[in-house]
């Protein structure tokens, strides 16, 4: 039961769509209506620049955060890094499914990042880093967001248990479930590649 109950602390959490918040109270237009429609970080950069695009990382950290770590710490100290895995798995699954908008929502990137770093701060964030690594040097944003939990899963396994490793596998798959379009349309070279660095050098510049 405080596994489910840790699950769906983060469900309702994961809920609140970060750009959703900030395209519809900034710019009084729904994001789900601009560029690729997605309620994340990166349409938001793409569509308002990188001030707007770091509110959505920031809040979209901050409402994976909060339920991995009070479920850690606060309600459920005894299930251990366990309750943030259910916590962070639930966070990503309200984002990217939330009830209010007919189960239509991210990629859950951000929440992946933050639900992992709540599970194991040092291997959390080398799995980032692993992730942000692919991006550079192959240019496609999908190929580093699976890489991040894909990561993760041996860390998982051998130093939290087959329960906590099964929970970081059901986000891995999920990653690639939300990214298999945009994997499928690589090798037709229909997927476009992302020069991050000089992206967030001309987003910077534009919004100075």
């Amino acid at each position: 039961m405080t596994r489910l109950i840790c699950a769906l602390i983060g469900y309702v959490c994961g809920n609140f769509l970060t750009a959703e918040v900030v395209s519809c109270g900034v710019f009084g237009d729904s994001i789900f209506n601009r560029g690729t429609g997605n309620p994340g970080m990166a349409n938001v950069v793409s569509q308002y620049g990188v001030k707007y695009g770091a509110w959505v990382l920031a809040g979209d950290l901050l409402k994976t955060f909060l339920p991995c770590l009070l479920c850690k710490w606060v309600f459920f100290p005894r299930l251990g890094v366990k309750a943030a895995a259910y916590a962070g798995l639930g966070a990503i699954l309200g984002h990217n499914f939330p009830v209010w908008h007919r189960f239509k929502g991210g990629k859950g990137v951000s929440c992946t990042c933050a639900a992992l770093v709540s599970i194991s701060f040092g291997y959390g964030l080398l799995a980032c880093i692993v992730g942000l690594l692919g991006v550079l040097i192959s240019h496609y944003l999908p190929i580093g967001a699976v890489l991040i939990p894909a990561a993760f899963l041996i860390p998982a396994f051998c130093f939290y248990g087959n329960e906590a490793g099964l929970l970081v596998l059901v986000m891995t798959i999920l990653m690639f479930q939300r990214h298999w379009p945009g994997l499928r349309n690589i090798p037709t070279g229909t997927e476009p590649r992302k020069n991050l660095l000089k992206k967030l050098k001309r987003n910077t510049n534009a919004d100075r």
